[in-house]
């Protein structure tokens, strides 16, 4: 099975050196190690007859790093290890003078299906792990400053009394494609841009399964009963922490009755109006980089 955009199943995230200053201090002195920045949640890219990841070489970690930030390790691909480190401090990046002629700093959720799968992962693993970091400056516990451990894959309190341990964390999101037989629910969210419309999601609350999870979610926000719950495949979903877990459920009532809290509009879509849809349709589907564009093409070709 062929896997989703921005899966790190190519990435050895090496856990078991992520302590070993020796072996860090190597691979931060290493010509072929890469740096991959991320300046207020943008990666930075190159943009021509296609988008590839800008890396730069790790020496230049000296230039764009202040006291407070310190370099994460990514991991190794083919023994080339990858860092990134969060530039968010530098107020214009594209007058600095490492990253002036290095690339443009772009939003993922603009150039992701564009950029090789590979750097999209490594892409959006270092904006997701940046982002963590911009929010757990202060310990949950005691509320005092924190510092980077373990090659960025945790934080710990400052103060000693607490010495409170924070790792990064996942919001786990359910994604579902309900169906009736030849047809699927499509729904708009506020937050879809232009005529896209696509699958339902929700998160997961405390003490739910994934399927009581995705059985509430639907009934939610469209009123149907769905049994027959189904694992599909599951994609990481850095916008901003998120991991998409897919499922297909089988609708047991069809009357629609949104809530309008959540979505804007929800209806019932055949596969044959699906495949028809052409750039002038009033419905599109959901970007291609994305699990639920996934779900649905894979549901498409049953037909």
């Amino acid at each position: 099975m062929p896997t989703n955009y921005y899966s790190s199943d190519y990435l050895d995230r090496v856990s078991h050196l992520r302590n070993d200053l020796d072996w860090l201090a190597q691979q931060m002195s290493s010509t072929t190690s890469r740096l991959l920045p991320v300046w207020q949640q943008n990666n930075l890219v190159v943009s021509g007859e296609t988008v590839a990841a800008a890396m730069l070489e790790v020496h230049h970690i000296e230039a764009l790093r202040t006291v407070d930030v310190e370099p994460i390790l990514l991991g190794l691909v083919n023994g080339t290890a990858y860092f990134t480190l969060d530039v968010s401090h530098i107020p214009d990046p594209h007058e600095h003078e490492v990253l002036a002629t290095a690339g443009l700093f772009e939003d993922l959720r603009k150039v992701g299906p564009y950029v090789d799968r590979k750097e999209g992962n490594l892409l959006a693993y270092a904006r997701g792990i940046n982002y963590w970091h911009q929010r757990h400056r202060f310990c949950g516990v005691c509320g005092a400053p924190t510092r980077s451990e373990s090659a960025g894959h945790q934080r710990r309190c400052t103060d000693e009394a607490c010495n409170a341990s924070h790792f990064p964390r996942t919001d786990v999101a359910c994604i579902m494609l309900v169906y009736d037989e030849d047809r699927i629910i499509m729904g708009k969210s506020p937050r879809f841009q232009g005529r896209m419309q696509s699958v339902l999601a929700g998160f997961l609350e405390p003490g739910e399964t994934l399927e009581d999870c995705v059985a509430r979610e639907v009934f939610e926000e469209v009123g149907v009963r769905v049994t027959d719950v189904e694992y599909q495949h599951s994609q990481p979903w850095p916008f901003p922490a998120s991991l998409m877990v897919g499922f297909r459920a089988r609708a047991l009532d069809t009357e629609i009755t949104i809530d309008e809290k959540e979505l804007l509009s929800a209806e019932w879509l055949s596969r044959a109006e699906l495949k028809a849809t052409t750039p002038d349709s009033p419905v599109q589907l959901p970007r291609p980089d994305s699990i639920a564009r996934r779900l649905i093409e894979e549901w498409l070709a049953e037909d």
